[in-house]
């Protein structure tokens, strides 16, 4: 399964688990999948925050953009993963270690939860689920999160979850819908031999 040192994984990503979540691969053929990647990409907050190369404004976009996401993930340069409950399988949200870097040994982790599974340390359990498994099983070394400056839960979040801030990046992500305009960002990172975390 470990990539590091340029070596492709060689099995699809695995299922991921703890703290009653299980982290699946998406599947942009499942109408159920498309309709959560809608509806978490278009919620007022995600686009508060983030904006994407491709904005999603429909459920078409929505499909190719999801088909982009597993693609990506079948090359081994992402791991995109769908939230959900680990007893009855709601979606719940998503996250990525994603730009995958073999030779750095390194990728950067995101994430967006949706409006009704807020409140419940969803992101925060999704987080260390995932950045353990990077960290370990994919071989990674450096393990990074970035988020605007303001986003003060996002900044919350990394800190509980060992993510220690490095620095702020000036003009460094688009501003909230636009491809023409910039804003500074928050970077945060992990290091496989940073002490593990449990929240």
């Amino acid at each position: 399964m470990t990539i590091a040192g340029g070596r492709p994984h060689a099995q699809p990503f695995p299922d991921l688990y703890g703290h009653g979540l299980r982290l699946r691969p998406w599947n942009a053929d499942a109408e159920t999948d498309v309709e959560t990647w809608f509806r978490g990409r278009t919620d007022p907050e995600f686009r508060r925050w983030n904006t994407p190369l491709r904005i999603t404004t429909d459920l078409d976009s929505a499909r190719d953009a999801l088909r982009t996401a597993v693609e990506n993930m079948a090359d081994g340069t992402s791991a995109p993963y769908c939230i959900t409950d680990a007893t009855t399988g709601v979606p719940l949200g998503h996250i990525g270690v994603n730009v995958i870097n073999p030779v750095m040994s390194s990728a950067r982790v995101g994430y967006w939860v949706l409006p009704e599974a807020r409140g419940r340390r969803v992101a925060t359990h999704a987080l260390v689920i995932a950045a353990r498994w990077a960290l370990t099983e994919l071989g990674l070394h450096r393990l990074e999160l970035d988020h605007a400056v303001g986003h003060d839960s996002s900044c919350h979040i990394a800190e509980r979850c060992g993510f220690r801030y490095e620095g702020t990046l000036r003009g460094a992500m688009w501003e909230a819908g636009r491809h023409d305009a910039y804003r500074d960002m928050h970077l945060h990172a992990r290091l496989a031999t940073d002490p593990d975390v449990s929240a």
